[in-house]
């Protein structure tokens, strides 16, 4: 009896203590599945003030000031080309000769012509003065002295018409020097030696040649930025109405960012309104040979004058049905919401017109780990840089 009482004691004991253990489990997975995860880790970057010009970037294609397309001004064979396809040549430089033989003995025989009207309008005018002195007289009649007279004012139309051939063959010999018209850069000789060309209207091109000191860079610009052109003209923050000088930056395929300077040289006068573009011109030094007609150019014309601005990384921003906002880091490192109005593109970052302070925190890294406002973050604090953006 006493035994059986002892084995059920203990048996109780030990059943006890399984229950209490099994309660104190169950405890502790209460209490770990209670605790707060821990806080996402997020990059933040204050926002960037500074004063800055908004720009407005266009496409445009360079090309030449001055284009000439080189053609004979009279017939005959190609003697020699004067120049290397792709040189640069000065204007009145010879390009090309053609024969001048004939031309040659065109002037020689206007010259003989010159020379026999000179000597018979000597001839005409002392026989038209001797018949002044004898018309007084009654030894000449006076339809004989007018008939000399005529004759003298006639040699001399005579000497004036002659000199008029000579010039002309002259001009036909000097055309036989093909010169440059321009200084610039010739393209290759579509015309070599021994060929026969033709003047007149169906005169072939013997080769281009484009001017190089300086370029025109030609773009076209819509019908909203050039009226907020105009505005910023008419409230003197731009240039004039006409835009000219106004300043250009520019930058060929493969250049990073617009390293060229230039200024604004032409407004059309009219827009065209098919596209609804107005067409502007700016005007670039070449010096360097670094700007080659038909080249891609990328424009930028400054659309405002210099302000205070707040500018974030684009890609921080988020979009709320029409609305955009960010998330920034308050003092508690909870992570809030802010309605923002952003605005253009400058530096490669995003101008913010309302919804941020000087000294704001903008999460721009780790955004898919906030789920709602208030929530903690690990935020660890980043340079603001623009990413991906374009000017």
């Amino acid at each position: 009896m006493s035994l059986q009482k002892t084995w059920g004691n203990s048996h109780l004991s030990a059943l006890g203590a399984m229950l209490l253990s099994v309660l104190l489990v169950g405890c502790d997975n209460s209490v770990a599945q209670n605790a707060a995860p821990p806080a996402p880790a997020v990059s933040a970057a204050d926002v960037v003030v500074k004063s800055i010009s908004q720009w407005d970037s266009f496409n445009g294609r360079i090309e030449a000031v001055e284009s000439v397309q080189l053609r004979p001004r009279v017939s005959g064979y190609i003697d020699k080309v004067n120049y290397t396809d792709g040189q640069e040549v000065k204007k009145g430089e010879v390009l090309f000769t053609i024969d001048d033989r004939t031309y040659r003995a065109a002037l020689e025989q206007a010259q003989a012509n010159l020379a026999r009207a000179k000597t018979q309008a000597s001839l005409a005018q002392s026989e038209a003065n001797r018949t002044d002195k004898l018309v007084n007289t009654n030894v000449v009649s006076r339809e004989e002295w007018e008939q000399r007279r005529s004759a003298a004012t006639q040699a001399q139309a005579d000497i004036r018409a002659a000199q008029a051939a000579v010039d002309a063959a002259q001009l036909n010999l000097d055309f036989t020097k093909v010169t440059a018209p321009i200084d610039g850069r010739a393209s290759r000789a579509l015309i070599t030696s021994g060929n026969l060309v033709t003047a007149g209207d169906t005169a072939s091109v013997l080769t281009t040649l484009v001017s190089q000191k300086t370029v025109y860079v030609y773009f076209d610009v819509d019908e909203s930025t050039y009226l907020h052109y105009q505005n910023l003209a008419r409230s003197g923050q731009g240039a004039s109405s006409n835009h000219t000088a106004l300043p250009v930056e520019i930058g060929l395929t493969g250049e990073e960012g617009y390293p060229h300077q230039g200024k604004v040289d032409f407004l059309d006068n009219q827009l065209t309104p098919s596209t609804g573009t107005i067409r502007m011109r700016a005007l670039l030094d070449n010096a360097q040979r670094q700007f080659t007609p038909g080249l891609f150019a990328r424009v930028r014309l400054p659309g405002s004058a210099e302000f205070k601005a707040t500018l974030i990384d684009d890609k921080a921003v988020l979009t709320d049905q029409d609305r955009k906002y960010v998330y920034i880091v308050d003092k508690e490192g909870k992570a809030q919401r802010r309605d923002i109005t952003p605005g253009r593109l400058a530096d490669g970052l995003r101008i913010v017109r309302q919804g941020l302070n000087p000294g704001d925190k903008v999460i721009v890294e780790g955004l898919q780990k906030v789920f709602m406002p208030g929530m903690p973050v690990n935020a660890k604090t980043v340079a603001m840089t623009a990413t991906s953006a374009l000017n």
